[in-house]
């Protein structure tokens, strides 16, 4: 066996086991502690309930009502003189949404059009280069709390922004047809 792989093999166990004798020699109560955490974890999970069902419905409405289809229907000449595939603009769109939806489009996309096509490699490019933006800031900042948060949005949707022109840029670069 290799030494990486020795490695990942003991590392999980090796970080508990020192967790616990910490705790040992600190005379701390370990399991008592870890049920007070899963405690409340479940709590935490509870409350986040509402808002992952408001994302849920929001993105279902966007793609039933045709609303999604009738902005690419209006981007793609544009996006034509660009040399950008329409295809990838669901992806674009979503992703700041929902991971899960993201890569679900990612997925259906590359079994469509192939891993090693350039839309296959944008959609996966792209996928790794944006977060879930609008999830982050909807179901962390909920849970904690936090109610003004105009600028961490705009921070967060730039950055994606960022991430998906890069993602264009490089991937053409790298694997022009």
């Amino acid at each position: 066996m290799s030494i990486i792989t020795n490695v990942s093999i003991w590392l999980i166990p090796v970080i508990i086991l020192t967790v616990l004798l910490a705790a040992v020699w600190k005379k701390v109560p370990a399991y008592e502690l870890f049920v007070e955490g899963g405690k409340e974890g479940v709590t935490m999970a509870v409350s986040l309930l509402p808002f992952l069902l408001g994302m849920m419905v929001s993105i279902a409405i966007l793609r039933a009502s045709g609303a999604l289809e009738a902005f690419i229907g209006f981007l793609t000449p544009f996006l034509s003189l660009l040399g950008v595939p329409p295809e990838i603009i669901p992806l674009s769109l979503v992703r700041p949404l929902s991971g899960t939806a993201a890569l679900g489009m990612t997925t259906e996309m590359i079994r469509t059009y192939g891993p090693d096509s350039f839309i296959g490699r944008l959609a996966s490019t792209m996928q790794g280069s944006t977060d879930t933006t609008l999830y982050i800031i909807t179901v962390y900042f909920g849970a904690v709390g936090i109610r003004k948060m105009g600028d961490a949005l705009k921070v967060g949707l730039l950055a994606d922004l960022i991430g998906i022109i890069a993602s264009i840029v490089v991937v053409t670069i790298v694997f022009a047809v």
